[in-house]
């Protein structure tokens, strides 16, 4: 089958070499010829066919080469398992005994090194957050390491290392009553680090140049709180970093930062106003014009209560107040009867009264309008709360808070402008009826003296 098939590959070979041979000479050849080509290529592919059996063979050896390697390879490997998995039985077995012996040894030490462990465990974390560690680093890394080196590794602390746990705590203690001045690196609100002299209060508190400062135990760097409290918190910082020795009031958090971090969270009073929106402007806007509107009128007021009160002490009656303008119709009509004084001195109040009450009817509307301002400002902010309710649900405090600070905060700003404008419409309300009172007053007493005469 071999031979069969090598014949039928020879002849095609032939043939596709006869086809080139008559391509490219553009002839015939004749059936010697072609017999003779047949052997040829015939021969070329017996000379082919040995070579190629030749490789073979070789190949072949080497893999068997390969193969003969690739096992002696792998019988040694499992050799080594198995003394690797004995000397590994063996060495379980002595560790378990070093180990009982190593309990027994230890006895009692072993419960002390384990309350050495957990005690430098927890003091760590404390010291990690303590702002003393901002005057003394590197406190937290030494327990750090030492709970560690315990836990994993079984290892016995040293006497240096015992000292030096108890030597920390007993600082950290010694440290948390005294105030003391150290120079350190503070990044400022604005990013740059400065090196500054500090202030520390205890545990409790770091403050530098009047600001309130904050420790990170992660990166171990003071920076300023970014938002400071009131002025009047500032004011005492202040004040302890230039006392001398001497008694000043602090405003100290005892909670080690937690109350601070809450007060300066809170909004001022300018965040305040811009929660109400724009609803919130205008109330704003409305109680500033009333507040300028009664101011003028508190002034104008005044002026003229006190030039009636002259006016009452003098016989001379001058126009510059409205006593004075009333009393002159008296002289004007002095033969007039009584009847007729009557209605000119009555003319002339009512002359004075749209002078005396000026824009107090506005400041009245304003002192009405404000509340209701502030209950249309909370109304539109329980409008947005329900609509993000309607969104989003109810699981996020967060998103109803704008629309619930909108209602507030207008309801707020709406009594804070009616309230005084209320006060300060009655108040001038009260001045003009008394001076209008003094001049219906003087008026009635003019009209009884003509009367008598009369």
């Amino acid at each position: 089958m071999k031979t069969l098939l090598k014949s039928i590959a020879s002849g095609l070979l032939a043939t596709l070499f006869l086809g080139q041979a008559w391509a490219q000479e553009g002839r015939a050849l004749d059936l010697d010829a072609l017999l003779k080509q047949l052997e040829q290529g015939q021969f070329m592919q017996n000379q082919q066919n040995v070579s190629r059996e030749k490789i073979f063979t070789q190949k072949r050896a080497e893999q068997d080469q390969m193969l003969r390697e690739a096992r002696q390879q792998r019988d040694q490997m499992l050799r080594n398992s198995e003394q690797l998995e004995t000397q590994f039985e063996e060495n379980d077995f002595k560790i378990a005994d070093l180990n009982e012996a190593l309990t027994k040894r230890l006895g009692s030490l072993k419960e002390l090194f384990g309350v050495l462990q957990q005690v430098s465990g927890d003091t760590k974390n404390k010291f990690y957050n303590s702002v003393i560690s901002a005057q003394i680093p590197g406190r937290a890394e030494f327990l750090d390491e030492l709970a560690q080196s315990m836990g994993s590794s079984s290892k016995l602390a040293s006497i240096e290392e015992i000292e030096r746990v108890w030597f920390e705590i007993q600082r950290e203690m010694t440290e948390s009553g005294k105030v003391t001045t150290f120079k350190t690196d503070v990044v400022e609100a604005g990013g740059n680090k400065v090196n500054k002299d500090v202030v520390r209060v205890g545990p409790f508190a770091l403050v530098s140049d009047g600001k309130y400062l904050e420790y990170n135990g992660v990166t171990g760097s003071v920076s300023e709180l970014v938002r400071q409290p009131v002025d009047r918190y500032q004011d005492t910082a202040s004040a302890l970093q230039q006392s001398k020795g001497e008694l000043v009031e602090f405003g100290l958090d005892p909670t080690g930062g937690s109350i601070l971090g809450l007060l300066v969270q809170a909004p001022n009073l300018q965040e305040r106003v811009e929660q109400g929106g724009i609803v919130g402007y205008i109330i704003l806007a409305v109680g500033a014009v009333g507040l300028l509107l009664a101011l003028e009128r508190l002034i104008s007021l005044t002026v003229t209560r006190a030039k009636v009160n002259r006016q009452l002490k003098t016989p001379e009656f001058k126009d510059n107040n409205p006593l004075g303008r009333v009393m002159q119709v008296r002289d004007r009509y002095a033969k007039a009867d009584t009847e007729a004084l009557e209605l000119h001195l009555t003319e002339a109040i009512l002359g004075e009264l749209p002078k005396l009450g000026r824009n107090l009817t506005i400041i009245k509307i304003i002192s009405v309008v404000a509340p209701l301002m502030g209950l249309l400002g909370t109304v539109t902010g329980m409008i947005n709360t329900f609509q993000a309710i309607t969104l989003f649900g109810t699981g996020d405090p967060q998103l109803m808070a704008g629309g619930i600070s909108t209602a507030l905060v207008t309801t707020v700003l709406g009594l804070v402008v009616a309230i005084p404008m209320t006060l300060l419409y009655a108040l001038l309300n009260t001045q003009n009826r008394n001076i209008v009172a003094i001049l219906q007053e003087q008026a009635s007493g003019v009209i009884a003296e003509r009367a008598e005469r009369g």
